[in-house]
């Protein structure tokens, strides 16, 4: 039992030590003008269309897009959205030739992974309308 341990952690930590960093002015390179899907635990989160300038607007794929923009804090990318009070902090890698982001604001890292890269915009379906 304890052997089946160990080789868990060292996994972890291998697959961990994988993950490259990415600076934020090589995260506005890669992002600037696409639109990236992202997963995790194997379903679907969202995505976002990221624009010149920092701006990006997203959605959970629910045909429903918040405009926000993206700022750098210590090396994390934070996203401020029109309907989001507190900052969205991420630390973002590269896993597999793909991004991989960790969720920094919650103790029990969220972490996403890219599942599509397109040059094309977010679908966007209208403001919400109710009584």
């Amino acid at each position: 039992m304890r052997n089946l341990i160990l080789i868990a952690l060292f996994s972890a930590s291998v697959a961990n030590a994988a993950d490259r960093p990415v600076s934020p002015s090589e995260f506005e390179a890669m992002v600037t003008g696409k639109t990236f899907a992202y997963s995790t635990g194997g379903a679907a989160y969202g995505a976002e269309e990221y624009f010149d300038d920092r701006r990006v607007r997203w959605s959970f794929l629910d045909g429903y897009c918040q405009e926000g923009e993206w700022y750098v804090s210590n090396d994390q990318i934070c996203f401020t959205y029109e309907e989001i009070e507190a900052p969205q902090c991420w630390q973002f890698y590269m896993r597999g030739g793909r991004l991989m982001a960790r969720y920094e604001n919650n103790p029990i890292s969220t972490e996403i992974y890219e599942t599509s890269r397109k040059n094309e915009p977010l679908l966007c379906l209208g403001p919400k309308i109710g009584v």
